[in-house]
């Protein structure tokens, strides 16, 4: 755990403000498509900063230079919990027939969609990555 915790304060703040810049972008938009095509929601705009921003940051910042797959795989458990709980609780509201079900089946949904976004690891990191170093050539 202090290993962990030592990565997330040894970033620079530049590297920081790329993550969120880019995933509250992408979050937002994210949340505006899986409206505008009925797929999936969160029941309140502020979600998408504590989901993007304060949860999956961390967990990015945490696999930065780690193998692709493995970001993918720790993604996975990462994204897992998070498309859990928020079913669960109801604070994510799901669209009835739509897309993702009507291809995959009603309770195939969670886990279709934790498989999509672990992707966000990878490749969220190799963005933030390329972006981070054009704008901040000599940060590290």
């Amino acid at each position: 755990m202090t290993a962990i915790i030592q990565k997330l304060k040894s970033q620079p703040i530049s590297l920081y403000s790329v993550y969120v810049v880019v995933y509250l972008s992408v979050g937002f938009i994210m949340n505006y498509i899986g409206i505008t095509f009925e797929i999936a929601r969160f029941e309140n705009w502020w979600q998408v900063v504590t989901c993007y921003g304060l949860y999956m940051i961390p967990v990015s910042v945490w696999l930065l230079g780690k193998p692709v797959f493995r970001q993918y795989a720790y993604g996975l458990v990462a994204m897992g919990l998070l498309e859990f709980s928020g079913y669960a609780l109801q604070t994510s509201y799901v669209y009835p027939n739509n897309i993702l079900v009507e291809w995959f089946g009603p309770y195939t949904f969670a886990l279709v969609m934790a498989m999509f976004f672990a992707a966000y690891f990878p490749i969220g990191n190799w963005v933030v990555e390329r972006i981070h170093d054009r704008l901040f050539p000599n940060s590290y």
